[in-house]
């Protein structure tokens, strides 16, 4: 059988798909339906082995409040080019920088879920003249990420098995295309609530996601994403990226958490208060690591709430 191809993530909707150039390569861009002209930018950016699909609730919503939304194929996924380098977090912050100034903007809202949201803290840091302000989704800081995992056992128990894993050469990517991607779904079963497991929405998502990762290229750039975050941390680039995320940020931060994440503990996301002060963190009941998809009600509603209040 062979893999899908990458233009099989330009599902039709609500919205329109676009190429948009930035920072050196292509980025898939989808953008909802009905946005007025001049209205604020919002960019939905996805997490590990998933794509921009995952903000479908959302971008509508957005549209639909007077928001430019936004979503996008983080480069190494879905039908965004696949380079052999540039997954650390100085160029993936050039990316989305890039990507604000070619959409024609000078600053944009930046809603990242997991991985996504490691990209808002970076864009936040590094480019603080274009971003107004972020909403990250079960994403700590990632020097609170850091921190977590060596001081808190908890943390260091759900997070490190898999991240070592993937550390490997090629095997982790014959994991993740085996059997069709069974492992995606397995990641998603195990950190997610189980009211959404019985729905018929995660049959659906699932689908999709065990076919998006079997995309030639995706389950390889993922993983740099992984193993440049592990391997920094001994390297001189790694060390210099820290201390540069190593400041307080003073634009306003929400922080949202799904109460029965398994993966990333509360606790940790606690400990974001040391680099963002002033951020508003809110539970999610009833959701796992993936409440935007999860409970998407609740989820938009608290960032609705957010971005209004801006």
């Amino acid at each position: 059988m062979s893999a899908p191809d990458p233009s099989t993530v330009r599902y039709d909707g609500p919205w329109t798909h676009r190429d948009i150039h930035a920072n050196g390569i292509r980025l898939h861009t989808v953008e909802a339906h009905g946005t007025e002209s001049g209205a604020p930018l919002v960019v939905f950016i996805h997490g590990f082995g998933d794509l921009w699909w995952s903000w479908r609730h959302q971008l509508e919503a957005f549209a639909d409040d007077g928001h430019r939304a936004v979503a996008i194929d983080l480069r190494g996924y879905g039908d965004s080019d696949k380079p052999p380098r540039g997954y650390d977090g100085w160029t993936l912050a050039d990316d989305v920088a890039g990507l604000i100034r070619a959409l024609g903007h000078t600053e944009a809202v930046l809603v990242g879920h997991a991985d996504g949201g490691l990209v808002c803290w970076a864009t936040a840091v590094l480019h603080p003249q274009l971003v107004r302000a972020i909403a990250v989704v079960d994403s700590p800081h990632p020097i609170s990420l850091r921190d977590a995992a060596i001081r808190d056992r908890a943390q260091r128990k759900a997070l490190l098995p898999t991240f070592l894993t993937y550390q490997l050469p090629w095997r982790p990517e014959r994991l993740l295309v085996r059997d069709d991607g069974t492992e995606i779904e397995r990641l998603v079963r195990v950190r997610s609530g189980s009211d959404w497991q019985r729905s018929t929405d995660f049959a659906d998502v699932i689908e999709r996601l065990r076919s998006a990762v079997q995309i030639p290229g995706v389950a390889h750039c993922s993983l740099e994403y992984q193993r440049w975050a592990f391997r920094s941390q001994w390297r001189p680039d790694g060390r210099r990226f820290m201390k540069i995320m190593d400041v307080t940020l003073t634009l306003p931060v929400l922080q949202l958490h799904g109460a029965l994440d398994p993966y990333v503990m509360a606790a940790t996301l606690r400990r974001c208060a040391r680099h963002a002060p002033g951020r508003i963190l809110k539970f999610i009941d009833g959701a796992g690591h993936y409440p935007h998809q999860e409970k998407p009600d609740d989820t938009t509603a608290a960032l609705l709430d957010f971005t209004r209040a801006l």
